[in-house]
């Protein structure tokens, strides 16, 4: 929501501060958006694979939403506890048919956020089914996991750090359009001052678009999806942390108590708000 905001921001005030003084049919050079935004997109084709742009398209809607917010933490914890009383009382074997077919799961099915993150579900899954072949290694099974996180940190920071490339490329591009421009301008030199002052204004355009597009738009796109999958990354850190504190003994309280603790303060609930989600928690 807020990238929206601030993008409404950006365009209400480089045109409220153009407009008393400006004509704003000058700005509208189909021409120089053409040559500007497709070279832009050119240049990301060249230099990123097929996934990286579908990704980017998912990601920057991701950030319009916003990071995950408290609610959705809560219902994790909530669901890390009600996974782990199950296998304290009943032995980690009975979690297998749930991690098997978690879509169907009576357990997982009573956390729909937990179910629309597919990777998340898969991520806990996979390591509760390691769990049920007999790993027992806690400190082993964590450097897996950090691991995993690495690799999975790293493929998500492939989308702002490519969007933040054709944003470092827009301003040249933006110049590459204005010479094009003044080319234009040099074979209608002998026209009167007003068609060359029109002509001139048009090709100054591009670099203002590119400079623009660059500083005003695609850069802080890039920054917001960056904190945003950081931001996110904290619900797989929760989840490794509860999954260790489960291993090594602890009552499953006391895990998610762990995994509390892992939380940004804007996300946190407190400890009375964790356990009042505790007491109504699910059982398969």
């Amino acid at each position: 929501m807020f990238l929206i905001i601030g993008y409404i921001v950006v365009v209400g005030a480089v045109l409220g501060g153009y407009l008393p003084h400006g004509d704003f049919g000058v700005l509208v050079q189909p021409l120089e958006i053409l040559i500007i935004f497709g070279a832009a997109f050119g240049t990301f084709l060249i230099a990123n694979p097929l996934s990286v742009l579908k990704k980017s398209i998912a990601y920057t809607l991701r950030a319009m939403k916003g990071p995950k917010k408290q609610a959705v933490y809560l219902e994790l914890l909530t669901c890390l506890y009600a996974v782990f009383r199950l296998a304290k009382s009943k032995g980690d074997l009975a979690l297998e048919s749930h991690v098997e077919n978690p879509e169907s799961s009576s357990l997982f099915s009573n956390f729909p956020e937990l179910m629309k993150d597919h990777h998340a579900l898969e991520f806990l899954c996979d390591y509760l089914r390691l769990l049920t072949l007999g790993t027992t290694n806690s400190y082993e099974l964590e450097a897996v996991m950090d691991q995993e996180l690495e690799v999975h940190h790293e493929e998500d920071h492939m989308v702002p750090a490519a969007i933040q490339t054709v944003g470092d490329a827009l301003p040249g591009l933006g110049i590459v359009a204005a010479v094009l421009g003044v080319i234009v301008t040099m074979g209608s030199v002998t026209e009167p001052p007003e068609i060359l002052g029109g002509l001139i204004a048009a090709a100054l355009v591009g670099t203002f678009l590119g400079i623009l597009a660059s500083y005003g738009f695609v850069g802080p796109t890039s920054e917001i999806i960056k904190k945003t999958l950081d931001q996110d990354g904290k619900y797989f850190t929760c989840m490794k942390t509860a999954l260790i504190g489960h291993m090594q003994g602890y009552a499953p309280q006391v895990s998610v108590e762990f995994a509390r603790k892992t939380l940004p303060s804007s996300v946190r609930p407190s400890f009375k708000e964790l356990d009042d989600a505790l007491q109504d928690a699910p059982t398969a």
